[in-house]
């Protein structure tokens, strides 16, 4: 039975490198996967291509927040029919997004997996991952460490000299130059480790 997953974590948890592996099992099983990232996701020049840290990368589709996915994805399935789909950046999306993801896993039987941050660095959820973890049918966490050795779970947005930022527009785009990630002691103190902020 398809379902829709969300699997979340605090950043630098390899949530893009997980997804990146899934799609690779689906293809070495002789599967098509459909790959889709937020086009606001733009922190490098190849805006079209879901990259890891660790230097995998993989092509997908981009949409903006007034796309119809569905649509979307039922125009890929036609074409060649997919496996599973996998969505980077899930924060990104709207609830109505949302919404047409389960639908399609609810009616056409395609499993899709979002991979994304649940909360910003003020620790409130993205709207995106407000409506995934409501209506997601699995909700897993993929764990990260805090300098001080705790899970991490919590953003912490940094300025140019690696002090901790608490007001602004939820939405930044960045990555290691604007983010920490920490356990929630550590967040609500604002305590970095020094080698955090000298990156």
């Amino acid at each position: 039975m398809a379902k829709l997953y969300f699997n979340f974590s605090a950043m630098n948890a390899g949530k893009s490198t997980i997804l990146l592996q899934s799609s690779h099992n689906y293809f070495e099983r002789g599967m098509h996967t459909l790959l889709l990232k937020p086009v606001i996701d733009d922190r490098d020049s190849k805006s079209e291509l879901i990259t890891s840290r660790i230097g995998l990368e993989a092509k997908a589709d981009t949409f903006s927040d007034t796309d119809d996915l569905e649509a979307h994805i039922l125009a890929a399935h036609a074409e060649k029919p997919i496996n599973c789909v996998l969505l980077d950046e899930a924060q990104f999306l709207t609830q109505d997004q949302v919404w047409q993801l389960s639908r399609v896993t609810d009616d056409h039987h395609i499993p899709i997996m979002c991979y994304g941050l649940r909360t910003d660095f003020r620790g409130e959820l993205f709207p995106g991952s407000a409506a995934l973890l409501a209506l997601a049918d699995d909700i897993r966490e993929i764990r990260t460490l805090c300098w001080c050795g705790k899970k991490a779970t919590m953003n912490m947005r940094v300025d140019d000299r690696g002090r901790a930022v608490t007001e602004g527009e939820q939405i930044e785009v960045g990555g290691n130059e604007r983010y920490i990630t920490l356990c929630r002691k550590h967040w609500r103190e604002k305590h970095i480790n020094a080698a955090d902020a000298a990156q």
